[in-house]
C-alpha cells in the first residue's frame, strides 16, 4: 500500500490529544475548585463499587504533578497513534482504558488506583509491538523511537520499585496494548516499485544494462550490443545525413 495515501495529516492529529488532555485538566480543576473527592471513583480491586474506576480512573489524578507527568506523554503518544493508526486509534483508546482497568481491578492491591498512566502504557505497548509486527520501516522506526523515549517506563511494571505508584495499572496497560496490537490488523504496507530491479523476480542476466558489466563489475561492450547500437544509429540518422548532403548540393552555385 502506498504510505502517502495511508499516512495523512488531519486536524484530529492535534485536536484529539489536546482535547483528551484538556478533559483531564478540567476534571482536576473541578476537583480543586469545588473540593470534590474523586479518588473514590478510582479502581478499588475486587469490589463491585470499584468497577466504576475502570471507566473513570484515567481522568482522576492525585495532584498537579501527577497530572503534569501524564499530560506530556499523552500529547505525544496520542498524536502518534492518531497519525499512524488512524482507523484503530479510537478503538485502542477506548478498549485500552477498559481492558487495562479491568486487569488492574483483578490484580491490583486493595487501594484506589487512579491516573492516566495505565493508558500511557497501553499506547506505548501498542505502538511498539504493532510497529514491529508490520515490518514496515516507518512504523518500525516509530517503535524504536518509543523505546528510546519511553523505554525507562518498563521498570515501573514491577512491584517494589515505587510503593506510591500503581505498578499493577502499568502492567495491565502493557498487557492490554500488546493484546490490542495482535487483535487489530493493519494494511500490508508495500514500497512503491519504480524500477525494474526492485521487482522480486528481477533477473540481472536478462537486463540489457547489467549485461554490459562482467563478473568483476568492469564495463564491457558485448558484440551483439555493439551491432544493435550501430544498426540503430544507421537506421535513424543516415536518411537525415543524406538529406542534408542533398540540400547542400542543391544550394551549391554552379561555376
Amino acid at each position: 500500500m502506498n504510505d502517502n495515501h495511508q499516512f495523512k495529516y488531519s486536524n484530529s492529529v492535534i485536536a484529539l490529544p489536546l482535547f483528551f488532555v484538556w478533559v483531564l485538566w478540567f476534571v482536576f480543576w473541578l476537583q480543586i475548585n469545588f473540593d470534590f473527592d474523586f479518588d473514590e471513583n478510582g479502581i478499588l480491586p475486587r469490589t463491585f463499587s470499584g468497577l466504576q474506576g475502570v471507566v473513570f480512573s484515567p481522568f482522576i489524578h492525585a495532584d498537579i504533578q501527577h497530572l503534569y507527568n501524564n499530560s506530556i506523554p499523552l500529547l505525544i503518544l496520542l498524536a502518534a497513534l492518531r497519525f499512524f493508526y488512524t482507523k484503530q486509534s479510537f478503538a485502542v483508546i477506548g478498549y485500552g482504558i477498559l481492558l487495562s482497568g479491568f486487569i488492574t481491578w483483578v490484580i491490583g492491591r486493595g487501594n484506589y488506583h487512579i491516573g492516566a498512566s495505565g493508558l500511557i502504557y497501553v499506547l506505548v505497548s501498542f505502538i511498539f509491538f504493532k510497529g514491529i509486527q508490520t515490518k514496515y520501516y516507518r512504523l518500525v522506526a516509530l517503535s524504536l523511537a518509543v523505546v528510546v523515549v519511553y523505554g525507562g517506563l518498563i521498570w515501573y511494571v514491577f512491584p517494589k520499585v515505587d510503593e506510591n505508584i500503581s505498578w499493577e495499572g502499568h502492567l495491565a496497560g502493557l498487557i492490554s496494548g500488546f493484546a490490542l496490537s495482535l487483535f487489530y490488523k493493519t494494511p500490508e504496507y508495500k514500497k512503491i516499485i519504480k524500477y525494474d530491479w526492485e521487482h522480486p523476480d528481477f533477473d540481472p542476466m536478462e537486463d540489457k544494462f547489467m549485461q554490459r558489466f562482467d563478473e568483476n563489475g568492469n564495463f564491457v561492450n558485448l558484440p551483439e550490443l555493439e551491432e544493435e547500437i550501430q544498426a540503430y544509429y544507421s537506421s535513424n540518422f543516415s536518411v537525415d545525413y543524406t538529406i542534408v548532403e542533398n540540400e547542400k548540393n542543391e544550394s551549391k552555385p554552379e561555376s
